[in-house]
């Protein structure tokens, strides 16, 4: 029985040895519990707060999102309107260097019409100083052809009966000869005073 006492003893030691062990396991199991459960706190709130870090995150980039998609379309429009106005000055340009050419060529013949126009206008000073030389000279000729036809005149009126029987005389001639060399003097001066073309 002392053996069996003894044996009971050591069981109990041996139990209360496990249940202080158990009581100090349990300890530190609960301490360990409550560690976790203060981190497992403590994260919660940090992913709580990384949750709203990334709900800020989501909601910049659906507004970034859109202002791309606004700048995108902003750029387009912009694109789309230097394109135009690209166009609209390209074909101004273009109908700028038509009339352009219309002027050139408009002026190129009026050019040629005034260079013609002016080598006419010489042509005809020309003429017209020729004509107007020639007009003093048919003037002037005019002039002495008159004072020839009038000193003809006045002669023929005093020419008498007498003189024209003297003239038609047959036999001497002289007088004859005399008259002829008056025409023939007259005749010189009226080929003199001829106009010639």
């Amino acid at each position: 029985m002392r053996f069996r006492i003894l044996s009971s003893v050591a069981v109990l030691a041996v139990l209360a040895s496990q249940e202080a062990r158990a009581d100090a396991e349990s300890d530190k199991l609960r301490e360990a519990l409550r560690s976790a459960t203060a981190q497992t706190r403590a994260l919660e709130d940090q992913r709580t707060a990384l949750q709203a870090k990334v709900a800020d995150a989501e909601r910049e980039k659906a507004a970034m999102t859109s202002q791309i998609a606004a700048a995108k379309a902003q750029v387009k429009e912009v694109e789309k309107t230097h394109r135009e106005a690209v166009d609209e000055f390209n074909q101004r340009l273009e109908d700028r260097n038509q009339t352009l050419e219309k002027w050139k060529s408009a002026y190129e013949e009026a050019a040629t019409v005034a260079r013609t126009k002016d080598a006419e206008r010489a042509k005809f000073e020309g003429e017209a100083t020729a004509y107007k030389a020639s007009t003093k000279s048919c003037v002037a000729k005019n002039g002495q052809l008159m004072k020839v036809g009038r000193e003809l005149l006045r002669r023929y009126e005093g020419v008498s009966f007498g003189d024209i029987a003297v003239i038609n005389e047959p036999l001497i001639g002289a007088r004859r000869v005399e008259v002829q060399n008056i025409l023939q003097d007259y005749e010189d001066k009226l080929i003199e005073q001829k106009v010639i073309q």
